[in-house]
């Protein structure tokens, strides 16, 4: 069937955006007339995909609404409700897969409504859960199963990413201005869960032994890793060569700081899947999560090293006995960087 105005659910987080990019790739590369417009929240729109891939964005305002009163909370559904039905979508396509997308895409107006393979918190009686030949594989090969379903020929993993030249430029003034003109490395400490954070301490050590060789080292994030950044200077000394930049860039001067970088390094984040896109060489360290399903992806500059203990994978956000991530050392990964320098 030949869609024309299709509506694509995914409003968060970061690497979740980002692990949909190949799929809106692929959907544009099926349906090439068709109006795309993608439904997001506004902190993570930077990362959609510019016209041709999608053409609108619409935005759902999660921070405004989680403040709004109950009463308040049902006008705006009823206002999102209208401006959704005045689209007159013809396909709605729910990669979210939970209650609030479910919502959105009941009350989108269009019957016609299909989802990934992971639908939960009932969105599956929504929307139609398209289970394909990689339902248990990486979750972008289960998003672009949803392509598949739909048509497409997937020959390759494609990240359709924005432009940055702007961002590249305010970038670099910032380096300039903390006495940086040359090559550097980036660490982004921080991680949606706590069990996915490599330690502080890990990180000091990992950076003073990188800039033993003499490359600079870029600490990078959101506000909210902005104590964990002043910890590791702290520790570190303070040293000229490691640059604290977290909580001091947009998410887009982010993805330009990762841009430039010569090698990469978190643990699993959203920043991550950006170095991933772009082909960085980069490397990450897993312990709760599990990297056949949602590591870094599409590239061959990827190194992950995974916790060597036993209870590694168990997808626990909190742990009494937390200490997965302490077994990765940085004896352990300044191993894999030395390797990648040697290579470049």
């Amino acid at each position: 069937m030949e869609y024309k105005n299709i509506l694509l659910i995914k409003m968060s987080s970061l690497g979740d955006i980002l692990h949909t990019l190949p799929f809106a790739a692929a959907l544009r590369q099926r349906f090439p007339q068709a109006k795309i417009t993608w439904l997001v929240h506004p902190q993570f729109a930077g990362f959609v995909p510019d016209p041709p891939v999608i053409d609108e964005i619409i935005y759902f305002d999660k921070v405004k609404f989680n403040k709004m009163s109950l009463l308040d909370k049902l006008a705006y559904f009823l206002e999102m409700r209208r401006l959704l039905h005045s689209k007159k979508f013809d396909l709605v396509i729910d990669m979210q897969g939970l209650f609030k997308s479910a919502v959105l895409a009941a009350i989108s107006g269009c019957p016609d409504r299909i989802g990934y393979c992971e639908m939960r918190e009932g969105s599956g009686l929504v929307s139609k859960a398209i289970c394909g030949s990689h339902s248990r594989d990486h979750v972008i090969e289960r998003y672009l199963d949803v392509a598949r379903y739909l048509g497409a020929e997937v020959k390759e993993i494609t990240f359709p990413v924005p432009d940055l030249e702007k961002e590249t430029v305010a970038v670099q003034k910032k380096l300039q201005d903390r006495g940086l003109q040359g090559v550097y490395i980036v660490m982004v400490p921080g991680a949606r869960w706590k069990t996915k954070e490599w330690p502080a301490e890990h990180y000091v050590s990992l950076a003073k032994m990188i800039i033993a060789d003499g490359l600079a080292v870029v600490l990078a994030g959101g506000p909210d890793d902005a104590a964990k950044g002043e910890k590791i200077t702290a520790l570190a000394g303070n040293p000229a060569q490691l640059i604290n930049l977290i909580g001091q860039t947009s998410l887009r001067e982010l993805a330009a700081l990762i841009k430039g970088c010569r090698i990469y390094i978190s643990a699993d984040t959203g920043p991550l899947h950006f170095a991933a896109a772009l082909k960085k060489p980069l490397i990450a360290m897993y312990g709760p999560t599990k990297a056949d399903r949602t590591g870094p992806y599409g590239s061959d500059e990827a190194t992950v090293i995974l916790s060597p203990l036993a209870c590694a994978g168990c997808l626990k956000k909190e742990c009494e006995d937390w200490h997965c991530m302490y077994a990765i050392t940085p004896e352990m990964v300044y191993a894999a960087y030395a390797e990648k320098i040697r290579r470049l």
